[in-house]
């Protein structure tokens, strides 16, 4: 990257070709841009709050003071999104006792799960600024991160399945049109995932989860074969107002639950950065404790308030690649923007309004992309299964997670998630003593 002798690089002019960095587009084409990669990241970026419970509002307006914070923190070099992560909806529900898509009455708990994840991310950053991020891919080999991936994505399969049957206390057998349209959401992202033409087929959730909601509305409100979608609460919202924040409360049990999910955090960012550098032709790796300590600042900031925790996202990295425009400035528009809509109750009110039956068939093609992508994981880093610590490790974390394995230990209870991400860290390393050094195939 130029030298240009301040924190912030000097964003030259370029109208063409790939556009880096520490460069600029036009005014008017950078808020396009950003524009773009609002819609990117808002599909997943509200489905996450959603399925456990938060105020989607809070989410989309931390993931604009994030996405700032973590462009301060890496000056302005590393061009990411931030956005709500995946990874803590399983101890988060766990931590809860909520059901999946419901409202959550535990959620001050939550919060004090996810800053205190926030500071471990942050703390693991100053480690990796002073003594360098060799040690992480030592600790949690790819076939480690693969298992503890795939362990996340079977944990939550049970709560993606509960919420697309519609069961509930009052519904335990749940319903057909719930199950039916939970179907046509799969269906529909699948089908553009793979066949839609162009930017549309980078924004599966956001158009797959406009279908079902519509066909939803057509069928209950329409034909009242279901609860209807009530919109009182649309109109009763103003446009312009500030949204429900809540205050975290810090419990040593949900802090164990829920503090593990950075070893994901760390394995994702740092993949995130390996990649944008390679789409870049550019060594990022000096910023990567920045980029560490801007994500764990930014979850701290965000849990703080009632909102979910932060990790870059892969949506708009995707938007990257497509257009080769890499300029750290489109950042800052999309994040202003996602400010903007989080200070309109209106809009918040309209998510709220998505039929449970929805988020449920999102959750399945969410879960599910989340467990199988430590397949590719795995692929990519050459892992080699015929190596029995890999076999026993894997197999071990995955039932483990398959199963909710819970753990009482010292008075914290550790669920599925935690005993899967603890236990195959520990197997490993102790079925590896002694034994060579395989580089990516361990």
């Amino acid at each position: 990257m130029s030298d240009t002798g301040g924190y912030f690089p000097r964003w030259r002019l370029k109208t063409e070709g790939r556009i880096m960095p520490d460069e600029r587009l036009p005014a008017g084409q950078t808020a396009v841009l950003g524009l773009q990669h609002v819609v990117a990241m808002f599909g997943s970026t509200v489905l996450a709050p959603l399925i456990m419970g938060f105020d989607p509002n809070v989410s989309i307006l931390f993931s604009g003071i994030s996405t700032l914070i973590f462009f301060i923190a890496v000056g302005g070099r590393v061009p990411s999104y931030l956005g709500s992560s995946f990874a803590f909806i399983g101890p988060v529900l766990v931590a809860t006792g909520a059901a999946a898509g419901a409202a959550s009455p535990n959620i001050a708990l939550a919060l004090g799960g996810i800053i205190a994840a926030g500071v471990l991310y942050a703390l693991i950053g100053v480690i990796v600024m002073i003594a360098g991020h060799n040690w992480i891919e030592r600790l949690m080999p790819p076939v480690l991160t693969g298992a503890i991936v795939a362990a996340i994505g079977l944990v939550l399969a049970p709560i993606a399945i509960a919420s697309a049957s519609g069961t509930g206390p009052g519904n335990p057998d749940g319903d057909q049109l719930s199950r039916w349209i939970a179907i046509l959401t799969v269906t529909s992202v699948g089908a553009i995932a793979v066949y839609a033409p162009g930017m549309a087929r980078r924004l599966p959730i956001l158009l797959g989860g406009a279908i079902a909601y519509i066909a939803y509305l057509v069928l209950a409100n329409g034909f009242g074969l279901g609860k209807s979608v009530d919109f009182s609460g649309v109109a009763a919202a103003s446009w312009f107002g500030l949204p429900t924040f809540t205050t975290p409360v810090f419990s040593a049990s949900a802090i164990a639950l829920i503090a593990p999910v950075v070893v994901i955090l760390v394995a994702e960012n740092l993949g995130h950065i390996k990649a944008i550098g390679a789409m870049t032709g550019r060594n990022l790796d000096p910023y990567l404790g920045r980029a560490f300590i801007g994500d764990g600042i930014a979850t701290i900031f965000s849990g703080a308030f009632g909102g979910t925790g932060m990790t870059t996202y892969a949506e708009n990295m995707g938007v990257m690649a497509i257009t080769r425009i890499f300029s750290t400035l489109v950042f800052i528009v999309a994040a202003l923007v996602a400010i903007i809509l989080g200070f309109s109750p209106k809009f918040g009110a309209l998510i709220q309004t998505i039929p449970g039956p929805v988020i449920g068939g999102l959750s399945v093609v969410v879960f599910g992309l989340i467990a199988a992508t430590a397949g590719r994981i795995w692929v990519e880093n050459k892992v080699d299964f015929s190596e029995p610590r890999n076999l026993i490790t894997v197999g071990i974390a995955l039932v483990l997670g398959a199963g909710n394995f819970k753990l009482n230990v010292g008075g914290f209870t550790l669920d599925g998630i935690g005993t899967a991400t603890i236990g195959a860290i520990v197997f490993y390393h102790l079925l590896s003593l002694g034994a060579p050094a395989q580089g990516k195939s361990r």
